[in-house]
Protein backbone atom coordinates (compact mmCIF):
# COMPACT_ATOMS: atom_id res chain seq x y z
CA UNK A 1 0.00 0.00 0.00
CA UNK A 2 3.04 2.14 0.53
CA UNK A 3 4.07 2.39 -2.54
CA UNK A 4 0.69 2.76 -4.37
CA UNK A 5 0.36 6.64 -2.06
CA UNK A 6 3.84 6.75 -2.92
CA UNK A 7 2.91 6.16 -7.10
CA UNK A 8 -0.01 9.12 -6.33
CA UNK A 9 1.81 11.50 -5.26
CA UNK A 10 4.70 11.08 -7.76
CA UNK A 11 2.61 11.53 -10.34
CA UNK A 12 0.84 14.06 -8.86
CA UNK A 13 4.11 15.90 -8.28
CA UNK A 14 4.93 14.95 -11.96
CA UNK A 15 1.86 16.24 -13.67
CA UNK A 16 2.31 19.72 -11.21
CA UNK A 17 5.77 19.98 -12.93
CA UNK A 18 5.06 19.70 -16.14
CA UNK A 19 2.66 21.91 -16.03
CA UNK A 20 4.96 24.68 -14.41
CA UNK A 21 7.95 23.67 -15.88
CA UNK A 22 7.53 22.39 -19.42
CA UNK A 23 7.27 18.85 -20.89
CA UNK A 24 10.96 17.25 -20.58
CA UNK A 25 12.37 16.21 -23.62
CA UNK A 26 12.84 12.29 -24.06
CA UNK A 27 16.61 12.43 -23.32
CA UNK A 28 16.38 14.18 -20.31
CA UNK A 29 17.18 12.49 -17.01
CA UNK A 30 14.19 12.37 -14.52
CA UNK A 31 15.20 13.23 -10.83
CA UNK A 32 13.13 12.30 -7.70
CA UNK A 33 14.12 12.38 -3.93
CA UNK A 34 12.96 9.90 -1.74
CA UNK A 35 13.49 8.64 1.67
CA UNK A 36 13.89 4.88 2.99
CA UNK A 37 10.98 4.40 5.14
CA UNK A 38 10.20 1.39 7.84
CA UNK A 39 8.31 0.26 4.99
CA UNK A 40 11.13 -0.50 3.02
CA UNK A 41 13.64 -1.97 5.18
CA UNK A 42 14.21 -5.86 5.87
CA UNK A 43 15.38 -7.34 8.92
CA UNK A 44 18.94 -6.40 8.31
CA UNK A 45 17.93 -2.79 8.51
CA UNK A 46 18.66 -1.81 4.77
CA UNK A 47 16.30 -1.26 1.98
CA UNK A 48 14.61 -4.58 1.41
CA UNK A 49 16.34 -5.70 -2.27
CA UNK A 50 13.13 -6.43 -3.74
CA UNK A 51 12.02 -2.63 -2.52
CA UNK A 52 14.36 -1.26 -5.15
CA UNK A 53 12.40 -2.39 -8.05
CA UNK A 54 9.48 -1.16 -6.97
CA UNK A 55 10.58 2.51 -5.92
CA UNK A 56 12.50 2.35 -9.39
CA UNK A 57 9.17 2.22 -10.83
CA UNK A 58 8.33 5.62 -9.20
CA UNK A 59 11.32 6.79 -11.32
CA UNK A 60 9.06 5.82 -14.46
CA UNK A 61 6.26 6.97 -13.88
CA UNK A 62 7.66 10.23 -13.39
CA UNK A 63 9.52 10.30 -16.56
CA UNK A 64 6.70 9.21 -18.61
CA UNK A 65 4.55 11.43 -17.17
CA UNK A 66 6.65 14.51 -17.31
CA UNK A 67 7.78 13.92 -20.72
CA UNK A 68 4.16 13.54 -22.34
CA UNK A 69 4.03 9.79 -23.03
CA UNK A 70 2.01 8.86 -20.31
CA UNK A 71 -0.95 11.24 -21.92
CA UNK A 72 -0.19 10.09 -25.54
CA UNK A 73 0.47 6.38 -24.64
CA UNK A 74 -3.51 6.37 -22.72
CA UNK A 75 -4.70 8.61 -26.18
CA UNK A 76 -4.05 5.74 -28.32
CA UNK A 77 -4.72 2.87 -25.99
CA UNK A 78 -1.32 1.37 -24.86
CA UNK A 79 0.90 0.96 -22.05
CA UNK A 80 4.26 0.15 -21.35
CA UNK A 81 5.73 -3.48 -19.49
CA UNK A 82 8.73 -4.22 -18.36
CA UNK A 83 10.02 -7.81 -19.95
CA UNK A 84 13.21 -7.66 -18.46
CA UNK A 85 14.90 -6.19 -15.59
CA UNK A 86 18.64 -7.06 -13.79
CA UNK A 87 19.80 -4.90 -11.38
CA UNK A 88 23.27 -4.39 -9.29
CA UNK A 89 23.65 -3.65 -5.46
CA UNK A 90 26.96 -1.89 -4.78
CA UNK A 91 26.04 0.09 -1.47
CA UNK A 92 23.49 -0.10 1.36
CA UNK A 93 20.48 2.33 1.23
CA UNK A 94 19.87 2.70 5.08
CA UNK A 95 16.40 3.64 7.53
CA UNK A 96 15.85 7.29 6.86
CA UNK A 97 18.13 7.53 3.94
CA UNK A 98 17.52 10.27 1.66
CA UNK A 99 18.23 9.68 -1.72
CA UNK A 100 17.59 10.80 -5.26
CA UNK A 101 16.34 7.99 -7.63
CA UNK A 102 18.12 8.69 -11.45
CA UNK A 103 15.97 7.79 -14.80
CA UNK A 104 16.51 7.93 -18.01
CA UNK A 105 15.93 6.03 -21.77
CA UNK A 106 19.52 4.23 -22.64
CA UNK A 107 18.51 2.93 -26.21
CA UNK A 108 16.60 0.46 -27.94
CA UNK A 109 16.38 -3.16 -29.89
CA UNK A 110 13.96 -4.37 -32.49
CA UNK A 111 11.52 -5.14 -30.38
CA UNK A 112 12.14 -2.98 -27.18
CA UNK A 113 13.20 0.57 -24.99
CA UNK A 114 15.82 0.10 -22.48
CA UNK A 115 15.49 2.44 -19.20
CA UNK A 116 18.76 2.76 -16.56
CA UNK A 117 17.41 3.75 -12.67
CA UNK A 118 19.84 4.70 -10.20
CA UNK A 119 19.90 5.07 -6.59
CA UNK A 120 21.88 7.97 -5.87
CA UNK A 121 23.23 9.42 -2.58
CA UNK A 122 25.15 13.04 -2.58
CA UNK A 123 26.39 11.96 -6.28
CA UNK A 124 27.56 8.64 -5.53
CA UNK A 125 25.50 5.47 -7.36
CA UNK A 126 24.33 3.22 -4.79
CA UNK A 127 22.44 0.75 -6.91
CA UNK A 128 21.62 0.54 -10.97
CA UNK A 129 19.28 -1.46 -12.69
CA UNK A 130 18.29 -1.59 -16.57
CA UNK A 131 15.12 -2.08 -17.63
CA UNK A 132 13.53 -3.66 -20.63
CA UNK A 133 10.28 -2.44 -21.87
CA UNK A 134 7.71 -3.11 -24.63
CA UNK A 135 4.90 -1.10 -25.29
CA UNK A 136 1.77 -2.95 -25.91
CA UNK A 137 -2.13 -1.80 -27.43
CA UNK A 138 -5.17 -2.78 -25.20
CA UNK A 139 -6.32 -4.69 -28.53
CA UNK A 140 -4.65 -6.05 -31.53
CA UNK A 141 -3.25 -3.69 -34.37
CA UNK A 142 -3.46 -4.14 -38.12
CA UNK A 143 -1.06 -7.07 -37.70
CA UNK A 144 -3.30 -9.20 -35.18
CA UNK A 145 0.09 -8.77 -32.50
CA UNK A 146 -0.37 -6.01 -29.65
CA UNK A 147 3.12 -5.03 -29.43
CA UNK A 148 3.77 -1.67 -30.66
CA UNK A 149 6.27 -1.28 -33.07
CA UNK A 150 9.13 0.63 -32.22
CA UNK A 151 9.00 2.95 -35.06
CA UNK A 152 5.30 3.77 -34.54
CA UNK A 153 6.76 4.37 -31.15
CA UNK A 154 8.99 6.92 -32.05
CA UNK A 155 7.23 8.59 -34.79
CA UNK A 156 4.23 9.17 -31.57
CA UNK A 157 6.82 10.79 -29.72
CA UNK A 158 9.57 12.94 -29.75
CA UNK A 159 12.31 10.30 -29.27
CA UNK A 160 15.15 11.29 -31.22
CA UNK A 161 16.19 8.61 -33.74
CA UNK A 162 19.81 8.68 -32.56
CA UNK A 163 18.35 7.32 -29.48
CA UNK A 164 21.30 4.56 -29.72
CA UNK A 165 21.08 0.52 -30.20
CA UNK A 166 21.80 -1.37 -26.90
CA UNK A 167 25.14 -2.39 -26.32
CA UNK A 168 25.54 -6.26 -27.39
CA UNK A 169 25.84 -7.42 -23.63
CA UNK A 170 22.22 -5.91 -23.13
CA UNK A 171 21.20 -8.12 -25.84
CA UNK A 172 22.68 -10.83 -25.23
CA UNK A 173 20.98 -10.28 -21.23
CA UNK A 174 17.51 -10.33 -22.89
CA UNK A 175 17.74 -12.81 -25.04
CA UNK A 176 19.22 -15.28 -21.90
CA UNK A 177 16.95 -13.95 -20.00
CA UNK A 178 13.87 -14.57 -22.29
CA UNK A 179 10.62 -16.96 -21.29
CA UNK A 180 9.34 -18.82 -24.39
CA UNK A 181 6.50 -16.21 -25.67
CA UNK A 182 2.92 -16.68 -23.98
CA UNK A 183 2.01 -18.60 -27.27
CA UNK A 184 3.74 -21.28 -26.57
CA UNK A 185 4.02 -24.37 -23.40
CA UNK A 186 6.56 -23.15 -20.42
CA UNK A 187 6.11 -25.68 -17.86
CA UNK A 188 8.20 -25.73 -14.67
CA UNK A 189 10.47 -28.68 -15.39
CA UNK A 190 13.34 -28.41 -12.70
CA UNK A 191 15.10 -31.52 -14.51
Amino acid sequence: MNVLWRTLLVMLRARRLRRRQGTLPMTAVGRIRLTTLPTDIDILRHMNNGRYLSLFDLGRWDLMTRTGLMDMMRERGWYPVVANETITFRKSLNLWQRFEVQTRWIGHDDRAIYLEHRAVVRGEVYTSAIIRARVLRRSPGPDGSRTVPLEELFAAVDLPEELPEVPAWMHAWAEGAALPSTRRPAPSDWD
